[in-house]
């Protein structure tokens, strides 16, 4: 995975993981700042489809309030989903 966002993010650590997804601490190359970068675990995206994590990334991308982070990315590279 790093291998497959080295042109657009560094991955510096991993904050969380759940049953759907790994969220990571990275930074931002184009924009040089810390972002959290959450990617779909491959694994489910195989099995279970990768609908509801894009579900997931249509309904964050309409939410703006200052206690959520605002969603300034997503995609897909090399089979990863990620926002």
């Amino acid at each position: 995975m790093r291998a497959s966002l080295a042109g657009r993010y560094t991955i510096e650590r991993e904050l969380g993981r759940g049953g759907m997804a790994t969220v990571y601490l990275t930074r931002d190359l184009k924009h040089d700042r810390p972002v959290a970068l959450k990617v779909l675990r491959p694994e489910l995206a195989a099995v279970l489809g990768a609908e509801r994590f894009l579900r997931e990334i249509r309904l964050t991308a309409q939410l703006q309030h200052p206690h959520i982070l605002t969603l300034i990315d997503s995609g897909a590279a090399d089979g990863f989903l990620y926002m």
